[in-house]
């Protein structure tokens, strides 16, 4: 799919202020995709073109989709068994009532309640985006997969990589392996956002995998929400 027509893929990451996308307009001719940037506050007003798009679009965001009434996603565990040193960059999800308290200290006895054990408070940061994800997967109108970013460089690279993307050597190889692979991150990039933009890329490249049928899903067998749609990570 890669080389034809009217196919656009586009890969998301939260940020300071909002969300920021990285889309690859994949063209007829050999000339490899144009890598595009953008940023917005909201993921409606960021992905309008994606609903907007005549052609094929698949959209992957690094951000929880889909919550069980009880117990732990299997695609949080089966991905940190598959990160190595980058384990800790996948936070276990706790049930959807937890998600409807407004505070940690209610959350947390909340997942105590339904799980036997608490979550992280770092998870709990995810809670504003989180919530927007799920209801913009409801009305999007558009396929929206989950991608994780690190199991994603990690299938660049072979295996995990080992330093941290808020290093100077662990951006740098992550842009290398986005070079390689055709992602050319525009020099122009914010400083600030340049985490953010990689980890979007990465996500980019993983949704064009979703769209020509070459993506891993993990756990293979998916969970489901109680809407029926899955619970699965793919990269």
């Amino acid at each position: 799919m890669d080389h034809h027509s009217g196919v656009r893929v586009t890969g998301v990451d939260a940020c300071r202020g909002g969300w920021v996308a990285v889309s690859l307009e994949v063209p007829p001719a050999e000339t490899g995709p144009a890598v595009t940037v953008a940023a917005g506050v909201s993921l409606a007003a960021l992905l309008a073109p994606e609903r907007d798009a005549a052609g094929t679009t698949v959209v992957g965001i690094d951000m929880p989709l889909g919550l069980l009434e009880t117990g732990w996603r299997e695609a949080d565990r089966a991905a940190r068994g598959l990160l190595g040193p980058r384990r800790s960059s996948v936070f276990a999800i706790p049930p959807r009532a937890v998600w409807a308290q407004t505070s940690y200290r209610a959350a947390n006895q909340r997942c105590r309640d339904l799980t036997g054990q608490g979550f992280s408070i770092q998870a709990w940061g995810l809670r504003v985006k989180l919530l927007e994800a799920n209801q913009y997967r409801q009305t999007c109108g558009h396929p929206l997969y989950e991608v994780h970013p690190e199991l994603a460089f990690g299938a660049l690279a072979g295996v995990p990589l080992a330093a941290s993307k808020h290093t100077g050597a662990g951006r740098d190889e992550r842009r290398r392996l986005l070079a390689l692979a055709g992602l050319e991150i525009p020099a122009v990039t914010p400083a600030a956002l340049i985490g953010d933009v990689l980890d979007a890329a990465a996500v980019a490249w993983s949704a064009r995998r979703i769209a020509s049928g070459q993506a891993v899903t993990v756990p293979a067998v998916p969970q489901h929400d109680r809407c029926g749609r899955e619970i699965a990570i793919r990269f």
